[in-house]
């Protein structure tokens, strides 16, 4: 079992979650969708070369955004991981994977 942990834009949160769960993460026994979501603000500077979704190259910006967090299969995390780079705005999306233990 993997912890998969997202940042995203508020605006675009629902539409990256619904591309994650149709891999089959984010579940838990018998529920599907299951995930623990939290409001901040992520900040970036585009460097030159970048193709930003939000700012401009050499701006600071600063958007509110949804850290999301969830569990996912083993079997499943590699395909939930591609649907979230496909479905998510930003050109370099960030995002954590975590080995669980089980007790």
């Amino acid at each position: 079992m993997y912890k998969l942990a997202f940042f995203v834009p508020r605006e675009e949160a629902e539409a990256v979650k619904e591309s994650v769960f149709a891999t089959g993460a984010g579940r838990i026994g018998d529920y599907e969708a299951c995930c623990f979501q939290t409001l901040g603000t992520g900040q970036f500077r585009p460097l030159p070369g970048a193709n930003p979704h939000i700012g401009e190259v050499g701006d600071l910006e600063q958007v509110e955004e949804l850290k999301v967090e969830l569990v996912c299969e083993d079997s499943l995390i590699g395909t939930a991981v591609a649907a979230l780079k496909l479905a998510h705005p930003y050109e370099e999306p960030a995002y954590d994977v975590w080995k669980l233990e089980e007790w």
